[in-house]
């Protein structure tokens, strides 16, 4: 009689190739799908955003840059402007940008590594530093300074100052008058009694660094944080240096202007600036007035690294890093909605809450946010204030910023396109 098993056993190598064979090709055809399927949702959400980015130049905003990283490692960096720009300058996704109140970010780490060195304490009252140079300087603490609750006056709504922001006056403020405008004015509210946003507070904590190291705030950001971190185009801008790779800025006109300046504001205010059309240039207008509170100019891309290194612990120690994500509600009646933290905002979006901050400077805003991991990341940064307030351009920036986000998170947008807050 043949024996049979053996000839099973001959037979079992071919069929266990047959079988893996078989879960080979079936997991390569479902890894192969899966790719097409993340590949095909990182089309689909580049086209949504290059889509969104020229409904916002088509809707008034002069130029755009938009950088997204959802963390997959393939950042989406974006560029457009409106035709009638492009005689001053091409925009590129690398160009240079005044970050405005971006800029607090940086100085609050600053900050946050001196207390982290034992050189400072965030309940050093100011006047520790800068003694009687602030009133009530006793009872406002450095904490106090980094997240808005001092109550001193914002000195960018001083009119002197606020006609160098907007270039009808060419005169150089320095830091200590910057700080002499906001006193000038009586506070808000006492001490640690609520938020309130002033710039005031950065000039002040600008003076108390350079006062503690020796060294200019210019310098700190330079060896602390732009050069280890290998940012070759972030810097404070001091002085009237013109940086050649500055995106160029813009603002409405007087008449355009107008209908969209806040209430109180002094008659006649307007940009200065070389006529275009409708707008005027407002790229090398006055830049005094910034310094700690605004003054840093930098790239997208620096932009990216900068946070990805601040959330990730290597700029600060986990503990400094805490207080700086502990959070004040911006608004007193939606304690769940924003909250600003040590120079760092937690932002409630339709797809997710991240962090960042936003800015402005004349010609310039941006948004720059980030996750709690800093993998992510996201900069819409525009080259105007007030050409995007008309109702329309506010509406297609601000779906601009949420398609961004919610590309950063991995997630789709929503149909509600406002962020909480």
């Amino acid at each position: 009689m043949t024996e049979y098993v053996p000839q099973l056993r001959r037979r079992r190598p071919a069929a266990l190739a047959l079988a893996l064979a078989t879960v080979l090709v079936a997991s390569t055809a479902a890894g192969a799908t899966a790719a097409a399927a993340r590949s095909h949702a990182e089309t689909t959400a580049r086209t949504r955003l290059a889509e969104a980015v020229q409904r916002a130049v088509d809707a008034g905003a002069p130029g755009v840059i938009t950088r997204v990283d959802d963390g997959r490692g393939h950042p989406v960096a974006l560029a457009r402007q409106a035709p009638w720009t492009r005689t001053n300058d091409k925009i590129a996704a690398t160009s240079a940008f005044r970050m405005g109140s971006n800029s607090k970010t940086m100085v609050a780490t600053l900050v946050l590594q001196l207390v982290a060195e034992h050189r400072l304490a965030l309940s050093d009252p100011l006047d520790t530093w800068l003694p009687g140079l602030v009133p009530d300087g006793s009872a406002i603490t450095l904490k106090m300074l980094l997240n808005h609750t001092s109550g001193l006056f914002n000195y960018l709504d001083d009119p002197a100052v606020l006609a160098a922001f907007v270039g009808q006056d060419t005169r150089q403020w320095t830091p200590r008058e910057l700080l002499a405008a906001g006193i000038a004015h009586a506070p808000l509210f006492a001490p640690g009694a609520r938020f309130s946003y002033s710039n005031t507070n950065y000039i002040a904590l600008g003076l108390v660094l350079e006062k503690v190291t020796g060294q200019s705030l210019a310098a700190q950001i330079e060896q602390r944080i732009a050069r280890p971190l290998g940012l070759a185009h972030t810097y404070l801008a001091v002085g009237e240096h013109r940086d050649t790779r500055l995106t160029r800025g813009y603002e409405p006109d007087a008449a355009h202007l107008a209908p969209y300046l806040p209430p109180g504001t002094p008659p006649g205010t307007a940009f200065a600036g070389t006529p275009r059309g409708e707008h005027v240039d407002t790229t090398w207008n006055n830049t005094s007035t910034l310094w700690a509170a605004g003054a840093v100019v930098s790239t997208a891309a620096d932009w990216a690294r900068f946070d990805a290194a601040l959330m990730s612990g290597k700029l600060l120690p986990q503990a400094q890093l805490d207080q700086m994500r502990t959070t004040v509600p911006e608004d007193p009646e939606a304690p769940e909605g924003n909250g600003y933290g040590l120079g760092l905002r937690r932002v409630v979006f339709p797809c997710g809450t991240v962090w960042g901050h936003d800015g402005q400077a004349a010609g310039y805003s941006s948004e720059t946010y980030t996750d709690t991991t800093g993998r992510r990341s996201v900069s819409v940064l525009t080259s105007t204030i007030f050409g995007i307030a008309p109702p329309k351009a506010a509406a297609a920036h601000r779906a601009l910023v949420n398609t961004a986000v919610c590309a950063m998170l991995n997630k789709p947008t929503p149909p509600t396109t406002s962020p909480a807050g």
